[in-house]
């Protein structure tokens, strides 16, 4: 079940936790992606938080967003870039994304199979993607007060071994929201310490999303093709062997 567009907007881009949400996200999506000059990035689901550091060096940035959550133009600064599409038929040429970013979509997508596949085949040669999903041992995905509460979490090996099955490479693991899921001011002051001691601790303390960054696999054909070569056909006993004559 898809989150209506609404409410991300609403939970991101208008309500403090939201915002602080989306400060983390980026922060570690930054760190293994710094720029993307010249590349092609394309988002699906909500990923528009995550979109803003490409729009002024990428050569083109593309926001999908599937129709059971509805679509809302974006940047309010720029010409639009977001798209309402099939959640499994992308308006995407095969092997033109560079840079593909999921958040809100696998998790709450009812047809996971297909729209794995689907990315897969928008995604070119050397294509990195990142996706982002509820932690299932975190605490953002316990409270439906957020839009991590929604859909099915997953652990780290869940999701890895999802990817494996649709040629994608896991190449890095990260963490990311690790301050508790409430807008009380006593926990959005400690903020900050929570997501600096979080990112060196992984193992003590259990973030609420995982970003794993994989690469598109090509596979080779498998085993050698053996050539198949004519078999001399014996006469049979009794038959005179065929003699050429003139014409």
């Amino acid at each position: 079940m898809h989150l209506d567009v609404q409410d991300l907007r609403n939970f991101y881009y208008r309500s403090a936790l939201g915002r602080a949400a989306q400060t983390s996200m980026r922060r570690r999506m930054t760190e293994i992606w710094p720029e993307a000059a010249g590349q092609t990035v394309a988002g699906f689901g909500f990923a528009l938080p995550l979109l803003r550091p490409y729009l002024a060096d990428a050569r083109r940035v593309i926001a999908l967003m599937p129709g059971p959550q509805g679509v809302m133009p974006w940047p309010a600064d720029a010409p639009n870039v977001t798209v309402l599409t099939e959640e499994t038929l992308w308006p995407i040429e095969t092997g033109h994304v560079d840079k593909l970013i999921m958040l809100h979509g696998l998790e709450t997508s009812e047809r996971a199979y297909d729209l794995l596949e689907e990315a897969w085949r928008v995604l070119g040669p050397g294509g990195k993607a990142l996706f982002i999903v509820p932690n299932r041992a975190g605490l953002w995905s316990r409270r439906d007060r957020t839009p991590f509460g929604y859909g099915r979490p997953y652990s780290a090996s869940q999701l890895e071994t999802q990817l494996r099955k649709h040629q994608f490479l896991p190449e890095r693991h990260l963490g990311a929201l690790y301050q508790f899921p409430s807008s009380r001011r006593v926990w959005m002051k400690s903020s900050n310490m929570f997501e600096k001691v979080g990112r060196v601790m992984p193992g003590m303390m259990a973030g609420g999303a995982f970003m794993v960054e994989a690469s598109k696999l090509v596979y080779p054909p498998k085993g050698k093709v053996k050539r198949v070569e004519a078999k001399k056909q014996a006469v049979p006993q009794g038959v005179t062997a065929p003699i050429a004559g003139r014409v």
